[in-house]
């Protein structure tokens, strides 16, 4: 796992395309895991303050989410425990103002391998469509995914960006914080035992 991750963090198959970006910046993969790990988050890609920070979820994002899955920064940061791999390691840049999504050739590259240093994950969990549709194989879009996050008991919870882009879906989705939460904390609970 060692040499891999270091493979990853030496990566620069998107050096090219992230300097014609917007923000036109160098490739810096964000990952953390070890193969003890027994949760997954499986997000999208690091946004500009977690490139600017290396670690990931170090934004308001990343407040929301430990609050949702009700741990703290010491074990959420325990790559021990917690194996963070998004489907993108680098920031994307933006395009107009909004996040590029994470280069496909990221996940081709990497994740199978990742995923193959993991043997003890218990949990997965897949945040936004595109994590989703590689750790789920669905189809559908993410409101509908996440409403049938019963479907993926028990190996994994679908869940919506942390973000506060996402603070009207939030809203909208009522079940989300009522019914998905308190079970979501219990699993999380569950899988780092």
């Amino acid at each position: 796992m060692d040499a891999l991750l270091a493979e990853i963090r030496g990566c620069r198959l998107c050096a090219e395309r992230f300097a014609q970006t917007e923000t036109a910046h160098a490739p810096r993969p964000v990952v953390r895991a070890q193969p003890s790990a027994t949760l997954l988050i499986a997000g999208q890609a690091p946004g500009a303050r977690v490139h600017a920070s290396g670690k990931p979820f170090t934004d308001p994002s990343g407040d929301r989410l430990r609050d949702w899955l009700g741990l703290d920064a010491e074990t959420f940061y325990d790559e021990s425990r917690v194996a963070i791999l998004p489907m993108g390691f680098c920031f994307p840049g933006y395009r107009k103002g909004a996040d590029l999504p994470p280069p496909a050739i990221c996940a081709r590259t990497w994740r199978t391998q990742l995923m193959a240093e993991l043997p003890n994950i218990r949990l997965t969990l897949p945040i936004g469509g595109i994590a989703q549709k590689w750790h789920l194989g669905v189809k559908t879009g993410v409101t509908e995914t996440v409403a049938h996050w019963r479907d993926h008991l028990p190996d994994a919870i679908p869940l919506p960006h942390p973000s506060w882009r996402n603070t009207a879906w939030l809203k909208r989705n009522p079940w989300f914080g009522e019914d998905l939460l308190p079970l979501l904390r219990s699993h999380v609970q569950e899988a780092l035992r």
